[in-house]
């Protein structure tokens, strides 16, 4: 989009995208409809902890998935990718409503949620935005949390869920399955030799890694199609002494060749942790096991 188009803004970094963000995103969308102007979302490469208190964060999506889930789930396209830097990190407040967010970005409209901080040292609240969208003539949404029974929805705590492997209870509070998308790459192959083979992806650096463990789960293809897989999420001890952490969906009903091809996998339940077998025998027994429980869940 040309951003000389005026903008309602859903402010944020919308990390996972969760049903706190999706009410975001609908207001977005319905005062865009009212006035007659374009939805965008804002958010930042760089989550802002990483400079503002020296701290790295585990993310659940890369830009790349961030933005797919915007596009696909809530119909938002228009994604403002802002570099987070020592610049950025040291913006007034108002500077970065009225210099950035309306100089730039042209918006017309912003939406934030009840616990929204911004500018130099989180100085900027949605008292102060409010007061200052009046004063430029913008109109303002500042949206109350959101609970699922006495739990805040956060991106703190979908990443708590992810990271034990509690993927059922995450997909509760994103509202949609948490997804990796990657490249495919060549692996040692040996899942063929017991006629399982697995598309290897490389969890992407600065992305949380679930629960070791394997997990009922949907992959979609690179034309779209959907299919159930069983995804392995380790580092393989059965088969291999590396440390690397590779995520390994065996695509069930499925024969083709999708190396250097980009797909998706959704997770929907951890069926077990990572364990040592005796051997490839005793391996392929328990994954067909595993692929007759992920038929069961999700066919």
């Amino acid at each position: 989009m040309n951003n000389t188009e005026g903008r309602v803004i859903a402010l944020g970094f919308f990390d996972g995208v969760h049903i706190a963000h999706a009410s975001l995103l609908d207001m977005a969308k319905k005062r865009a409809s009212e006035l007659g102007l374009h939805a965008a979302v804002m958010s930042f490469d760089l989550h802002p902890d990483t400079l503002v208190f020296g701290k790295d964060v585990p993310l659940l999506n890369t830009i790349h998935d961030r933005r797919d889930i915007l596009s696909r789930c809530y119909g938002i396209e228009d994604l403002i990718l802002t570099h987070f830097d020592d610049t950025m990190m040291r913006m007034p407040w108002d500077e970065f409503i009225e210099d950035y967010l309306v100089g730039q970005c042209n918006a017309k409209h912003l939406v934030c949620g009840y616990d929204f901080c911004f500018g130099y040292k989180g100085e900027g609240n949605p008292q102060k935005l409010q007061e200052k969208c009046a004063q430029l003539g913008l109109g303002s949404d500042v949206l109350p949390k959101v609970s699922l029974g006495d739990v805040t929805v956060s991106s703190t705590y979908v990443r708590s869920l992810v990271e034990e492997g509690n993927v059922a209870e995450a997909m509760r509070f994103l509202g949609h399955p948490h997804c990796l998308s990657g490249t495919v790459v060549h692996g040692k192959q040996l899942g063929r030799t017991i006629g399982i083979p697995t598309a290897n992806l490389l969890i992407p650096e600065g992305i949380l890694v679930p629960a070791f463990g394997v997990y009922a789960s949907k992959v979609t293809l690179p034309d779209g199609e959907e299919k159930l897989a069983v995804t392995n999420i380790g580092v393989r001890p059965t088969v291999d002494d590396s440390d690397q952490v590779t995520v390994e969906p065996w695509i069930l009903d499925y024969s083709g060749d999708l190396y250097g091809k980009e797909i998706r996998v959704d997770f929907y339940a951890r069926l077990r942790g990572e364990k040592r077998f005796s051997g490839l025998s005793e391996l392929q027994q328990e994954i067909l096991r595993n692929a007759e429980t992920t038929r069961q869940l999700l066919g």
